[in-house]
């Protein structure tokens, strides 16, 4: 059972990717790690390292509660939340069912909202804590056929910054994290998503070239390392004074600049011209 005594984390989606490379490094920085996810069996390694598991389909509101009492009983709080979890749901809008739509803002928004109320309290009563929140360069931009995802992420970005201000009085601080292209699982499974439902529809022709783009994208080693984002979390908690966001990995800054400065026709073009 964790103290009350040492630095405490929560990191949600900790069973691959980034999750699980952030929860290592918090562990190696010295702090007691919640890892929380729907597979705990993925998470053994971190176990054996001290981590604590929490079975935890942040869909689900009883096990969100259950996990968040399990880690106010012991240790009273956190001092590090990172919302992590999440994933891309990729698709024609037209093709997608509604509850699709409203489960992708279960998972990347309302999981994340749910758990960072239940965990605010503590964090007033101590008048510290870091709420990270990863959202992607998703957030600022977006692609072919990724609508429910990117909208999932802008507003996650729109709640962030909002919730900065609110709890800036207590000490609390609230980053915003930016991936860009990162070696993980992402791409499989938007891949997955649009092939699924649409490679022989009306939208076909158009879903295969995206499908072709993901697939030359993502899991060919031309993206940054899990540990990089890591690395960035690592650094912003230990900061007393941290940045609001911070866009890191491979096309994470390049893309967002160009979609700041570019225009939306320009930047269409640029977006499009993965289709040719």
């Amino acid at each position: 059972m964790f103290s009350q005594e040492k630095k405490t984390a929560l990191v949600t989606g900790a069973s691959s990717g980034m999750g699980k490379a952030i929860s290592h490094k918090l562990i190696q920085d010295g702090y007691q790690v919640y890892v929380a996810a729907r597979h705990v069996d993925k998470m053994s390694d971190l176990v054996s390292l001290g981590a604590q598991p929490l079975r935890m389909d942040i869909s689900v509101d009883e096990e969100i509660v259950a996990g968040i009492n399990t880690i106010l009983t012991q240790t009273g709080g956190v001092d590090v939340l990172v919302n992590n979890a999440g994933f891309g749901l990729y698709g024609p809008v037209e093709e997608m069912g509604i509850d699709e739509g409203r489960y992708q803002f279960e998972v990347n928004l309302f999981g994340a909202a749910r758990i960072t109320q239940l965990l605010l309290p503590a964090m007033r009563a101590r008048r510290s804590g870091h709420i990270i929140n990863v959202t992607s360069m998703g957030g600022k931009m977006y692609s072919l056929l990724g609508a429910w995802y990117h909208a999932t992420k802008h507003a996650l970005e729109g709640w962030s910054d909002c919730l900065r201000l609110e709890v800036a009085g207590f000490g609390i601080k609230v980053i915003i994290i930016e991936p860009g292209v990162i070696e993980t699982q992402f791409g499989e499974v938007a891949r997955n998503s649009i092939i699924r439902r649409s490679a022989n529809g009306p939208y076909g022709s158009l879903v295969n070239k995206v499908d072709m783009s993901i697939k030359n994208t993502y899991g060919q080693g031309k993206g940054s390392s899990p540990e990089l984002i890591a690395n960035v979390v690592s650094r912003a908690v230990s900061r007393r004074r941290p940045r609001t966001r911070y866009a890191a990995g491979r096309f994470a800054k390049m893309l967002i600049s160009m979609r700041v400065w570019l225009g939306d026709r320009i930047f269409d073009r640029i977006i499009l011209s993965q289709t040719r």
